[in-house]
């Protein structure tokens, strides 16, 4: 059952307060706050807004503005949990929101605490603002004034089924000037255009649709900014692999996100014949550009590796 806490319940609010602390500890870079929420805990119930149910799960809600509310804290413990307990204080939390005058229920949960995101999401909650975050010394090494260039290499000799496919994408992806189709080299034709060298989605989309068109390989490679090499590898139209050297390089991305952006030697031995073992040691991911090679010698070294021309 839920009810609204009273001050005879200060102890079990504290000791449902730390055990959340200790599951889902705070960012490490901010200062230790939790005596200062605590203590607004406190205030909230003396309110009314602390809602316990039994001794498993507690829910604040409070007003902040006429129409606003927040669910400013959540937590059941972890052998209460798959039984709808979470959703009854959400909508416990709710109801006393409504009563107060609220309109919409806001509240702040951890990218990383996955299992919250999807409980909130399946309530109906969406994203509506993201804190985003990043390192300092990170920040500190991005050249925004460096070049942004690319081509795309589509692994045949026939050049001029090639020059017929470019004219025929380019246009829908708002072409600039003339393409530069040369080739074949060692078996690839490539492909530019002041498009596609300004607009690192472009040049993927390119690959991606001269993939599908020639049914066979293609790989976008080119520099962003001056910092990072990124690559993507097309098969028969499909992303079979993409790499970038530096994955968080516009902020910060799911763990999962990371790992997917480094090369797979095994796909790139396969499609382009690079030794895996020079895959591993050349095609590199780092926090930062100053962690790896100036970025126009990787991306030639990673040129060579997959036999294209750079």
């Amino acid at each position: 059952m839920i009810r609204t806490a009273t001050s005879e319940d200060l102890p079990l609010v504290r000791e449902l307060w730390d055990a959340f602390c200790v599951e889902q500890p705070d960012l490490p870079w901010r200062d230790d706050d939790g005596a200062e929420e605590l203590a607004d805990i406190e205030r909230t119930l003396v309110d009314g807004g602390v809602l316990l149910a039994d001794d498993d799960g507690i829910v604040v809600v409070k007003l902040d503005g006429a129409r606003r509310g927040i669910l400013d804290f959540l937590y059941v413990r972890p052998d209460a949990r798959r039984k709808g307990l979470a959703r009854e204080l959400v909508k416990s939390a709710a109801t006393e929101a409504h009563r107060r005058g609220a309109e919409m229920l806001e509240l702040d949960v951890l990218e990383s605490n996955a299992v919250a995101r999807t409980v909130y999401e399946r309530l109906g909650f969406t994203t509506v603002e993201r804190i985003l975050a990043t390192a300092v010394d990170k920040l500190s090494h991005v050249d925004a004034g460096g070049p942004t260039f690319g081509f795309v290499h589509v692994q045949t000799d026939d050049i001029d089924a090639v020059s017929h496919n470019v004219e025929k994408v380019l246009p829908r992806l708002g072409r600039s000037g003339p393409s530069d189709v040369s080739g074949p080299d060692n078996g690839w034709v490539r492909v530019r255009n002041d498009t596609t060298d300004a607009d690192p989605a472009k040049l993927h989309a390119l690959a991606k649709e001269l993939s599908y068109t020639s049914g066979g390989v293609t790989l976008a490679l080119g520099v962003e900014d001056g910092a990072v090499v990124r690559y993507n590898l097309f098969d028969r139209g499909s992303s079979v692999d993409e790499y970038a050297s530096v994955p968080e390089y516009r902020g910060a991305l799911p763990p999962g996100d990371v790992i997917a952006l480094g090369a797979n030697p095994t796909v790139v031995a396969r499609l382009t014949g690079a030794d895996p073992h020079r895959v591993r040691e050349i095609a590199r991911t780092a926090e930062s550009p100053a962690d790896l090679p100036p970025a126009q010698e990787l991306y030639e070294e990673i040129a060579t590796l997959m036999g294209v021309k750079a």
